[in-house]
């Protein structure tokens, strides 16, 4: 005949006649006549301290009293965040417009309210404590309403409100409420950068399709500007190097181009000087790594240069063989006009044909041999 319920010490609960509101139980044992089951009970753990019930909205209208002596009430307006601490630690993040019981006998709670006209920002103690907290795998509730930024070194932040570049950010840790607005932050290397122009066909003023690649070297003289001017400043870099790079390579003949890579190099440069200027960036060094032929154009060209070098070599050779000429010719007239270079060029010859000789048998003695050698060198 009666209904029994049991409250613990670490738990509370409503008691509820025929489904209304009838008054807080405490950790007990509580015993009520059986007629029809009339009474029911919800029962509430404290290590959840907040109160999750459909009866919130009739309990803050109605039992406003015994809402104060039971719960912390936190009510934010549309323009106000909330920080919850349990015994000093932080354990989640409240929305603006959030309206929320907590058990008062539960974990000792406290509440930091953010008045979010004012700031977008956390502080630094608080950024300190949320990354703290990560890295021990501490979880906080809520915890996508802030965007946790990291700048790294030679880096640069921009923090955009609503679309809007309000803020440079150096390198470091930042945080930002996510709140009521779109918040967004872009990360600029500032560090001098490498981009590469590879692949690019292109005719020359004589009709030979090239493919040409070059390197260039840029940075960032002013991050602000560029990005206020241009939404993708190294898009723009790269295709205006690539009209320059046209402009260059087009107007030229395949000699000109191979005669010279650096003329590419100076006109690319002068090009870009004028559609860099006013827009933030700067060009610290441009070149061309390579021109590629296309296989028929390499093997006429190969040809060429085999015919140039065949020409050079039959050149040298032709200029040789005159000079050679020239000096016999000098020689014979200077023997024509002395016996003693005569006689002299004879001992030589009959010096260099004795060299050659291995064994002499001599007939005739010594004065017989000598005079047959002169014979047969004359």
């Amino acid at each position: 005949m009666w209904q029994r319920f049991l409250v613990r010490k670490n738990e509370r609960a409503l008691l509820l006649k025929e489904g209304d509101f009838e008054r807080f139980l405490q950790p007990g044992v509580y015993r009520f006549l059986k007629w029809g089951n009339r009474y029911s009970a919800q029962t509430f753990n404290l290590n959840k301290p907040l109160f999750d019930s459909g009866l919130v909205d009739y309990l803050m209208r109605s039992e406003s009293e015994l809402v104060k002596s039971h719960f912390n009430v936190l009510e934010l307006n549309d323009q106000e965040a909330a920080l919850r601490f349990e015994q000093g630690n932080l354990v989640e993040v409240l929305f603006p417009g959030t309206r929320q019981l907590y058990w008062r006998d539960a974990e000792p709670q406290t509440f930091e309210r953010i008045d979010l006209t004012k700031t977008w920002q956390l502080d630094e103690t608080l950024v300190a404590r949320l990354t703290q907290q990560s890295l021990r795998r501490q979880q906080v509730g809520n915890l996508n309403a802030v965007l946790m930024v990291q700048v790294p070194d030679a880096h640069l932040g921009l923090l955009r409100l609503d679309g809007k570049l309000v803020q440079q950010l150096p390198s470091g840790r930042y945080g930002f409420w996510r709140f009521n607005r779109d918040i967004q932050v872009e990360l600029v290397d500032t560090r001098l950068q490498a981009l590469e122009v590879n692949g690019q066909e292109i005719l020359t003023r004589d009709k030979v399709s090239l493919r040409v690649n070059l390197n260039a070297n840029w940075r960032y003289d002013d991050v602000a500007l560029a990005f206020a001017k241009l939404p993708k400043p190294a898009e723009y870099l790269y295709r205006e190097l690539q009209l320059g790079l046209r402009a260059a390579v087009g107007t030229r003949t395949l000699d000109e181009l191979l005669e010279s890579k650096q003329t590419v190099d100076a006109v690319v440069r002068e090009y870009m000087q004028s559609k860099l200027t006013g827009f933030g960036l700067s060009l610290q060094s441009i070149g061309v790594k390579d021109i590629v032929l296309p296989g028929e154009m390499k093997a006429l060209l190969a040809q060429v240069v085999e015919a140039e070098k065949a020409a050079q070599a039959n050149s040298i050779r032709r200029r040789e063989e005159t000079g050679a000429t020239r000096s016999l010719l000098n020689t014979a007239k200077v023997m024509e006009d002395n016996p003693t270079a005569l006689r002299l060029k004879e001992l030589e010859t009959l010096e260099r044909l004795a060299e050659r000789i291995d064994k002499i048998s001599v007939f005739g003695g010594l004065d017989q041999l000598l005079n047959g050698l002169v014979k047969i060198a004359r």
